[in-house]
């Protein structure tokens, strides 16, 4: 339920504004809850850094009743990083080395920008493959988002993504294709997700692999899976974390990127996220921008017409995580499992 300020991160003031529990240090002392430690691996560009925090923390922190979070971020020294974030992590983040000594009960890994076509060839590439691997042995169960999907299907599973004609991008529709799974159990058998990326690990690939596909899209593909165990992996190639305006800040980065000449062609709109007055606002900009106007981006006039039709959702299946990552961990013997627990069916599925 609560999460823990146990740093002056800043993202703890920022979601006590926006209503989330967040608990003092001598607070959560002072209650008899279990601690669960999860740990963030923030592999986002600067620009999007402290809204990932906040997005995934503000999931945590909403998921489980009976639990007490205690966060800990920290990224890849190889990313490529302005000044103001690089103080940003000095001064909030941690060390893989001490996450590594002390241990997590679950591990958040998210997406990150490319540069090459193979993943390998990535600067960030073996670090991040020695944190996958320390999780897989250490970690109870690892939530990757979409480019650590990538890296983890490549890596661990041989399966390379392949790049798609068109930006699957917007929020697309998605049915339950497994209702007996836990990390699906009381969730909505159909439900939108935001989706924003250029390549894709398809359905044949994740059954290729023994990995449990979840949830798909008949647009999109597929959005959530997991490792043959049931729960050491769990895989999104959605953004069920994504805030209501994350797309729009995301067109309105390529549209003025296009109005500039840095891009060929104005972006589309992402698929069912603007609504017809939406469009007309942002086609009207782009329009006289392109005729040599200076005009201010309609953000004021297109955010109120924004719906989030995913967010219920997402909280709900991560509250399952963390109930199953609960239920399995035994963080006081140093174990990512309890006695008795079979790490190769942690849940007990039949």
């Amino acid at each position: 339920m609560p999460l823990v300020a146990h740093t002056p991160l800043p993202t703890f003031e920022r979601l006590r504004r926006d209503g989330i529990t967040v608990l003092s240090t001598e607070r959560a002392a002072n209650q008899e809850i279990r601690e669960l430690h999860v740990g963030l691996l923030n592999m986002m560009p600067d620009a999007a850094l402290e809204a990932t925090e906040r997005q995934f923390y503000r999931l945590v922190g909403e998921s489980n009743p009976i639990a007490q979070f205690y966060m800990h971020p920290f990224t890849l020294e190889t990313l490529p990083r302005g000044d103001k974030a690089r103080a940003h992590i000095a001064r909030h983040y941690e060390k893989f080395e001490d996450i590594r000594a002390a241990g997590l009960d679950a591990l958040i890994i998210t997406g990150a920008n490319v540069r090459h076509a193979n993943l390998a060839d990535e600067a960030f590439w073996q670090p991040l493959i020695e944190v996958i691997d320390w999780a897989w042995d250490k970690v109870t169960s690892t939530l990757c988002s979409c480019l650590a999907t990538h890296a983890v299907m490549q890596f661990r599973y041989g399966q390379t993504r392949v790049l798609q004609p068109r930006k699957i991008w917007g929020v697309f529709e998605h049915r339950v294709t497994d209702v007996r799974h836990p990390l699906v159990a009381d969730v909505n058998t159909r439900f939108d997700v935001p989706h924003s990326r250029w390549n894709d690990v398809s359905r044949a690939q994740f059954d290729a692999a023994g990995v449990k596909v979840l949830v798909e899209s008949e647009e999109a593909g597929v959005h959530l899976a997991v490792s043959r165990d049931g729960l050491r992996t769990v895989f999104f190639q959605g953004h069920p974390e994504y805030d209501t305006v994350s797309l729009l800040k995301e067109y309105k980065r390529d549209l003025l990127l296009a109005t500039a000449g840095a891009l060929a062609e104005p972006p589309p709109f992402p698929r069912r996220y603007f609504d017809r007055k939406a469009q007309a606002f942002l086609a009207e900009f782009a329009r006289r921008t392109r005729a040599g106007e200076t005009l201010a981006f309609p953000e004021a006039e297109v955010v109120p017409l924004l719906d989030n039709t995913w967010h219920d959702t997402a909280e709900a299946v991560i509250g399952n995580w963390i109930g199953c990552v609960y239920q399995v961990t035994h963080r006081e013997r140093g174990l990512p499992f309890m006695p008795g627990v079979d790490p190769d069916n942690p849940l007990g599925l039949a």
